[in-house]
């Protein structure tokens, strides 16, 4: 039996997910620069290597494209809510319960190459875990209208949280690396993804399990 603040391996995280015949879906949420996608990615890899068929599936590859927000004049906001396309991920969702395994599901991904989505990024199709990584996935539509279908199609939501300092560390370098001044780095932290981290965290509450970053494993807050 686990403690509060004990610290899991990948491995033992692993053994966590269920085994069946059924597609299970876990979803991983969490702020922006928590870490989601290396967890999901160690997860994916630790599941593969035991045998069990798995993949990561980003929330990511649902943001709008930028035509959009530069139409919607939404561009400095983009990875705000309503800057993704939450009814085509809903749906995409559903059509991944649905769907048998063995049968084809395309995905999208997103490219920081190019800053946009690409259609069918990876296709789901014979892998029975599908690790769904993303920031709004405990979001009610309270909190911001479209995103309550999610959790109801997650079989278990786990959610990985990271201290303030290391969400901004890691923005910072993120926006810069993406050719952003130093300047125009700070201002999208601050006026943007602290605001969504602070929004994220109000849905901490509805995760399965709640996790963050120790060294090589996960301590379980």
């Amino acid at each position: 039996m686990t403690r509060a603040n004990e610290v899991l391996s990948v491995s033992e995280l692993a053994q966590r997910v269920p085994a069946g015949d059924e597609r299970f879906l876990l979803g991983i949420a969490g702020p922006p620069g928590a870490g989601k996608s290396t967890l999901a990615q160690r997860l994916r890899d630790e599941l593969v290597e035991a045998g069990r068929p798995a993949v990561v599936a980003p929330m990511d590859g649902y943001h709008l494209r930028n035509q959009v927000l530069l139409a919607r004049n939404a561009m400095a906001r983009k990875g705000e809510p309503d800057t993704f396309d939450a009814a085509g991920f809903v749906t995409d969702l559903r059509l991944l319960r649905e769907t048998p395994v063995g049968s084809p599901v395309p995905w999208p991904l997103f490219d920081r190459a190019t800053d946009e989505p690409t259609d069918g990024g990876v296709i789901v199709r014979d892998e029975r875990i599908v690790v769904v990584e993303g920031n709004y996935l405990l979001l009610t539509d309270a909190e911001a209208p479209g995103w309550a279908g999610v959790r109801g199609l997650l079989d278990a939501c786990w959610y990985l949280d990271a201290p303030r300092p290391v969400l901004t560390e890691r923005l910072l370098h993120r926006h810069t690396a993406g050719g952003r001044t130093p300047e125009q780095a700070s201002q999208k932290v601050t006026g943007s993804d602290l605001r969504n981290a602070d929004l994220i965290a109000a849905s901490r509450h509805r995760a399965d399990l709640v996790l963050t970053a120790a060294g090589r494993g996960y301590r379980l807050n």
